[in-house]
């Protein structure tokens, strides 16, 4: 049956070939889990139509068996009697039905495999949702904590960039540093030597000049006024 072939390639599809294909599990697990819904919806209403034509074929089995084993009956009964042409009649009518019999025991034997079969899928699905169930807030826990350590990841690395740019400063910074140091230091050279006698003499030419208020009260003495 077509039905089993499309429902075949469901069932072999387990749990954690499904995860391993999601790209975000946490944002895919529901969706997956609303398909396998759906699905199991699918299959269980294959699967009722399925075992409802196993049950039809079985009864009529039962019903042509019941039947054969009438006229056979009927056909004893005949023979008890002395009438041997009655129970031919009776016997080829059984023969007749068996004959039915068996096409019908062919069919409600494929109707049964095929009853299993779908049970059996519909059951294996059922398991793997619930599988999935219980496992979907764990995975969703999971993915929260990879989360959050792809921030902390982040933020490590933006904090050494950011230590790294302080170092860079601070080796700007005495390069700076010492480029003024070796300015200053060039200002300095680059200044007229002090003349060190220079400057005394004119320290002692001041000093030994004196005031002419002075030099009149030492002229008084000397001339006695």
């Amino acid at each position: 049956m077509a039905i089993l072939d499309r429902f075949n390639d469901i069932i072999k599809a387990n749990i954690n070939a499904l995860i391993d294909k999601m790209e975000d599990p946490s944002k895919m697990i529901d969706q997956s889990l609303r398909d396998m819904m759906e699905d199991l919806a699918e299959v269980k209403r294959s699967t009722a139509g399925v075992m409802a034509e196993e049950t039809r074929t079985k009864r009529l089995v039962d019903e042509n068996q019941a039947e054969a084993a009438k006229y056979a009956d009927f056909a004893k009964k005949a023979l008890v009697a002395g009438n041997e042409g009655d129970a031919r009649v009776f016997i080829a009518k059984k023969q007749e039905l068996e004959n039915v019999g068996a096409g019908l025991m062919t069919a409600y034997a494929a109707a049964h495999e095929n009853a299993v079969k779908m049970r059996q899928m519909h059951d294996k699905l059922a398991s793997d949702i619930d599988a999935l169930k219980s496992r979907r807030e764990m995975i969703k826990a999971k993915v929260t904590v990879a989360k959050t350590q792809e921030t902390l990841n982040e933020a490590t690395t933006a904090i050494g960039r950011t230590e790294g740019a302080m170092n860079a400063f601070g080796r700007m910074e005495d390069k700076a540093n010492k480029m003024l140091d070796e300015a200053n230091a060039m200002a300095d050279l680059n200044m007229k030597p002090i003349d060190a006698a220079k400057a005394l003499e004119e320290k002692y030419a001041t000093k030994g000049t004196a005031s002419v208020d002075e030099e009149l009260n030492k002229m008084k003495v000397e001339l006695g006024l």
